[in-house]
C-alpha cells in the first residue's frame, strides 16, 4: 500500500516519531520518540527528507 507524502509530512512536523512508524520503521520512530526527535536535528532532517520526496517506506516505495 502506498504512503501518502502529506500525510508523513503532518505527522513529520506534528509528531516526531510517528512518521517513521506511519513509514514502515517502526524501531527508528520509537528511538525518534525517546530522543525527541534527535534533539531536534533528526526532525528537521526528515521533514527536509519528506517535502522533497527524497524518503521512501520500509519497502522502498516512493511517497505519493
Amino acid at each position: 500500500m502506498n504512503k501518502s507524502k502529506t500525510v508523513a509530512l503532518v505527522l513529520a512536523i506534528l509528531l516526531p516519531g510517528i512518521d517513521r512508524i506511519y513509514l514502515g520503521y517502526t524501531g527508528l520512530g520509537i528511538v525518534k520518540l525517546i530522543t525527541a526527535g534527535g534533539c531536534g536535528i533528526w526532525w528537521i532532517f526528515d521533514i527536509i527528507q519528506v517535502a522533497t520526496g527524497k524518503m521512501k517506506d520500509a519497502q522502498g516505495n516512493a511517497l505519493v
